[in-house]
């Protein structure tokens, strides 16, 4: 807890006496001789190192007729490599006091490690990481295990109304794109997944060229060079230029869909394709998410639906920006009886806010409080060790973390107005009710 107190206060005096000229986060960058692209923030304030291989190996990049496969393949990368046993690997990293995990999102996938950054220590962890991630096993005994686990949890899931939920609203908003797909795959899908498939997708995805290294922690840069050069130099090779995900397209038009379901509550969601990663109004869209739903009591969906009216305990908006247009999501539970009622107030709050925009009162009070939050975002080499993954990985600007409070101030009320304008079409967007009252799924034809 100390520790993690001294980066906060390194933190806090860094962004006080950053000027243009030095950066508070100074990230290195470069390129191993395989191809890896490397980030690292050399930090020697704790006896740590936080390192991540990532590489475009998420849902996204599954098939349908195999969905589920990109998830397979990243979970049984930790349960057995050349001359180990799941059972051993987790022996080997608890005897150095190490941590080993698995990401695994829409667009990334990959493996994290957490070490001691004492040479004796440092060494056995990057020692086992690389031989998992470079020469896994996925044995066959291990996957089928994991499929009855993982078909187990899913028809489980299934009957659960915000899993039905989730699971029509990307159906609808994606149609045939592979964000469309289940992250875990289908129950059907997955009780076919053979090892074969699952070598298949680590030798067309987890490739040298696509990895992406993210490093923060008590390391030399020659250290640190070295240590990205012993993690990548055994990854596929692949003379391509690596998986491209299609462009989505927008909505043609609006749909809704209302699903019968015993729960005493409705699950609503509402959205409509967003923003890429890289997109120009992303600090504009930001700021006024963070107005319109994503500042919690203090947004206008929340006080218009619960402060108001008393409709939801929760309700919220968030963007996604993923590589290619995430979704803008709008979600709340309400009572049955009450759920077309809150449908239309969150519609209407939402026309009014493209409408007019936020007031200029409302851009201070969410600029204040992102700016003075943003310390807090980076207070631990955890959180700056996420930033680095995801930078390196959308290829974001190595001063974004410098940028992020002059990005902010620098954002007006009509910036947020157009960039809603442009982006959000309420007429085109995408509802689903599941757990609505009789009269409601009654009067609704679902969507096709």
């Amino acid at each position: 807890m100390r520790a993690e107190w001294t980066v906060f206060k390194l933190v806090a005096v860094l962004l006080l006496a950053a000027g243009p000229a030095h950066a508070i986060l100074p990230i290195q960058h470069w390129q191993t001789q395989s191809g890896a692209r490397v980030y690292f923030v050399e930090n020697h304030d704790l006896p740590m190192l936080d390192l991540s291989v990532e590489f475009p190996a998420g849902v996204g990049f599954d098939r349908k007729d195999k969905s589920g496969a990109a998830n397979m393949t990243n979970r049984l990368l930790r349960m057995g490599a050349e001359g180990m046993t799941e059972d051993e690997v987790a022996q080997k990293l608890a005897d150095v006091g190490a941590q080993l995990s698995g990401s695994f999102n829409t667009d990334r996938a990959g493996l994290a490690l957490r070490t001691l950054s004492s040479r004796e220590e440092r060494e056995q962890a990057l020692s086992v990481f690389a031989t998992i991630l470079q020469r896994p096993s996925f044995p066959s005994d291990v996957l089928e295990r994991e499929k009855i686990r993982l078909v187990a949890a899913l028809k489980e899931a299934d009957t659960k109304p915000d899993t039905i939920a989730a699971l029509n609203f990307y159906r609808m908003l994606y149609r045939d794109h592979p964000y469309a797909l289940r992250s875990s795959g289908e129950a059907e899908t997955v009780e076919r997944l053979a090892r074969e498939d699952l070598i298949d997708f680590y030798r067309r995805h987890y490739t040298a060229q696509q990895a992406v290294v993210a490093m923060i922690g008590d390391l030399t840069r020659e250290e640190a060079t070295a240590i990205a050069e012993k993690v990548t130099a055994g990854l596929p090779r692949s003379e391509d230029a690596g998986p491209e995900l299609p462009a989505v397209e927008p909505l043609p038009a609006g749909a809704i869909r209302v699903i019968p379901h015993p729960a005493t509550q409705s699950h609503i969601l509402i959205g409509a394709p967003g923003i890429r990663r890289d997109d120009p109004d992303y600090y504009p869209l930001f700021i006024g998410n963070y107005i319109l739903g994503g500042g919690g009591f203090v947004s206008r969906i929340a006080d218009e639906v619960r402060q108001k009216r008393g409709l939801a305990y929760s309700a919220y908006s968030y963007f996604s920006p993923l590589k290619e247009r995430g979704p803008f999501l709008i979600g709340m539970q309400t009572q049955r009886e009450q759920a077309q009622e809150a449908l239309e107030v969150v519609r209407t709050t939402l026309r009014e806010f493209i409408a007019n925009g936020p007031t200029r009162e409302e851009i201070t009070a969410a600029k204040q409080n992102l700016i003075g939050g943003f310390p807090l975002r980076i207070d631990s080499n955890r959180k700056i060790h996420g930033y680095l993954a995801a930078i390196g990985f959308y290829r974001l600007p190595l001063t974004f973390l410098d940028d992020f409070v002059k990005n902010i101030e620098r954002v007006t009320a009509d910036d947020v107005k157009s960039a809603f304008a442009r982006r959000i079409d309420p007429d085109r967007m995408v509802t689903v009710v599941v757990g609505a009252a009789e009269a409601q799924a009654a009067a609704t034809q679902p969507v096709k």
